[in-house]
């Protein structure tokens, strides 16, 4: 799904592209490159708060292991299934 982001610095709106209607995360600015940690719940934009390169680039860190961890849990998931016996 794709949810509009009109940027609270310049006033510029933005596209992100999300895989689930709930998100609480980092997020750039297109345009000015401003920072800020975004709460999108069911679509909406419930937040969104100024941003440091430091705090931006730990949340981004996060969001890597935690989708890592996913990925790991799926593979896990597949071959158990893959060897399961009936």
């Amino acid at each position: 799904m794709i949810v509009k982001i009109k940027c609270p610095s310049c006033k510029t709106d933005g596209n992100m592209s999300l895989a689930d209607v709930h998100y609480l995360g980092p997020y750039r600015c297109w345009k000015c490159k401003e920072l800020f940690t975004i709460e999108i719940k069911d679509d909406k934009l419930i937040s969104c708060e100024s941003l440091s390169q430091e705090e931006f680039e730990k949340q981004q860190e996060a969001l890597n292991e935690q989708e890592e961890e996913l990925k790991r849990r799926q593979e896990i998931e597949t071959l158990r299934d893959k060897f399961k016996k009936d």
